[in-house]
């Protein structure tokens, strides 16, 4: 039997070592078009530090992939699929033949349409080259603009900013990570990152990035005038699903699954990132990691079902634990449980709809969120145990 796999992130690479679990001898080969073996892009904030090397943050190396007989293949930009001859073309035009075939390609940075993003010193992060090139430019600049204020974009504000340089950060939302945050928290979030320095534009749109050939600085829609020598754009990742759609298979937010993580032409599977399953693109590790090892099951003549998976984070913003799950509830529709202590910057809420446990959000302490989470995933009702957890005794979880 011959497996290939098109990507080598956390989504392909639980799928192949799944595949090899269940078919000790079949032939299993994986294309990416990175130069890096599989790594921890949770860690690359790390690695714009300073404060790990290329090695430290590989996850599997080369002796992993022999021990494992997977051949894996890096530098490989895969052009198309025939899936009539079964095989997978490269820009190079070589031929890579196939009896089961997994797309876990992930998702691309997005950057919005704004005059000048193709200037010089205009920066995405979602790989070990990206932060190759940031390290590279900003030797010699001063001040780092970050247009987006989630998690990724203040971490690699953190990480630029141990290494000495002044970080403004413009957000098109009014408050500071808007999936993990409510606004009580977002505003804790910000008053601890001004004490670290940081300087913060919410509800800020950007009109135009300005420059000759060198981005300059960012004009804002209400005429507001950043300046700064560096941008990295922070506003979210799109899904990788170009071949998908040079296959014909209907793509709409993502390349659609069904449960076993198999697309509309057989033999033909997706997992990660790229993925729409159940209407749901998920965009976090847990996911893509399950996914993968639903897809290299079933590769493999197994049965697994994916069901889904309760959005979590489970995050060091700056260097600060933070853990989001469920419906955090940024409306304040529903009933919650807080706690907060403005002075140690820490913010605790439960929320809880028609007496059950559907959401939470810990910044600064994240101690029982383990709990907290199993909760939520058990649908747990609460009536009988409100005045206990109002006091934050999470024993009755």
């Amino acid at each position: 039997m011959k497996y290939l796999i098109i990507g080598n992130g956390v989504a392909g690479t639980a799928a192949a070592a799944n595949i090899r679990k269940l078919d000790r001898d079949g032939e299993i080969t994986v294309l990416t078009d990175e130069a890096t073996p599989f790594y921890s892009r949770i860690r690359l904030i790390e690695y714009l530090a300073g404060e790990a090397n290329e090695k430290d943050i590989v996850i599997y190396k080369e002796e992993w992939y022999e021990k494992n007989n997977i051949r894996l293949l890096l530098n490989i930009f895969v052009a198309g699929i025939d899936k009539d001859k079964k095989e997978v073309i490269t820009s190079k035009g070589e031929k890579f033949g196939y009896d089961k075939l997994l797309i876990a390609t992930g998702s691309y940075s997005f950057v919005p349409p704004v005059p000048g993003a193709g200037k010089k010193g205009v920066f995405t992060l979602r790989t070990i080259k990206d932060a190759d090139e940031i390290i590279g430019y900003a030797k010699g600049v001063k001040k780092v603009l970050l247009i987006g204020g989630g998690v990724l974009g203040l971490e690699a504000g953190n990480a630029l900013r141990k290494r000495g340089l002044e970080i403004t950060v413009a957000e098109f939302f009014p408050r500071l990570l808007p999936r993990q945050m409510d606004p009580e928290g977002a505003g804790i979030l910000r008053t601890q990152l001004e004490r670290m320095g940081f300087t913060f534009y919410l509800g800020a749109r950007s009109k135009e990035i300005t420059g000759d050939e060198r981005a300059t600085g960012l004009v804002l829609e209400d005429g507001t005038r950043i300046a700064c020598d560096l941008i990295i754009v922070s506003a979210g990742v799109r899904p990788c699903a170009g071949l998908g759609k040079r296959l014909g298979l209907a793509v709409d937010r993502g390349l659609p699954v069904n449960d076993r993580m198999e697309t509309g032409i057989k033999d033909v599977y997706a997992a990660g990132d790229l993925i729409e399953h159940r209407g749901m693109l998920y965009g976090i590790w847990p996911a893509a990691q399950k996914q993968g090892e639903t897809a290299g099951t079933n590769m493999a003549g197994g049965n697994a079902v994916y069901e889904g998976t309760t959005m979590s984070n489970v995050l060091k913003v700056v260097g600060i634990d933070l853990a989001a799950a469920g419906d955090i509830d940024a409306e304040g529709k529903y009933e919650s449980i807080i706690r907060e202590d403005r002075e140690k910057f820490i913010y605790k809420k439960m929320v809880i709809k028609d007496d059950v446990l559907s959401g939470c959000i810990l910044y600064g302490d994240i101690s029982g969120y383990r709990k907290i989470l199993r909760a939520i995933d058990d649908k747990k009702d609460v009536s009988g145990i409100k005045k206990a957890i109002a006091g934050w005794d999470l024993s009755v979880l």
